[in-house]
């Protein structure tokens, strides 16, 4: 029976680090079944969760803390269970700014959670507007949601949402191709 668990990297980018680390996953004889690797400033994030038989996962959990520690990597690894694809039927791109308050983004995060949009990206910051003197904030955010939500309807509630908080912005859709369309050789 195969056994999944989530595995956490945190450490300096260093070049060769990502080949390293999933060399000792092949190694193992594990699958990595997905996964996310952000670089902020001099460092990086990787998150993943690899699949494997339970000795090959034993065997993985050992090999990849000493790995870490050799390359002092921050490393967490938590067992699991029924990964599922991540949805991306529909792909929504949110941007918007305006006069920073308290809430803001709980609210549009909220708003999201109650029609079942998730959030894969998400960049934020404030800053000082230099014509106002006051303090903005600028959010980015990519969202996914399942092909039955309404984008239309999805679309009118957002703007009007935006409009309440006093901000502005865009809403935009990346079209999904089929599930072949992608496909190339070599």
């Amino acid at each position: 029976m195969k056994q999944q668990v989530i595995v956490n990297i945190l450490g300096t980018d260093k070049l060769g680090i990502l080949s390293e680390i999933s060399a000792c996953v092949h190694d193992k004889c594990c699958n990595i079944l997905d996964s996310r690797h952000a670089i902020y400033g001099r460092d990086f994030s990787l998150s993943m969760i690899v699949e494997g038989t339970q000795s090959a996962i034993t065997k993985l959990e050992l090999q990849l803390s000493t790995l870490c520690m050799q390359h002092d990597l921050l490393s967490m690894i938590k067992r699991t269970s029924g990964h599922a694809k991540q949805n991306l039927e529909q792909l929504i791109n949110l941007e918007f700014s305006g006069e920073d308050a308290k809430g803001i983004i709980k609210k549009v995060t909220g708003f999201l959670a109650e029609r079942q949009v998730s959030v894969s990206a998400f960049r934020q910051r404030t800053f000082i507007d230099k014509t106002t003197n006051v303090e903005n904030v600028k959010c980015k955010m990519v969202l996914s949601a399942m092909k039955e939500l309404d984008l239309v309807s999805f679309d009118e509630e957002i703007k009007q949402l935006m409009c309440n908080l006093g901000l502005s912005g865009k809403v935009t859709h990346n079209e999904i191709k089929e599930e072949n369309e992608h496909i190339e050789s070599w």
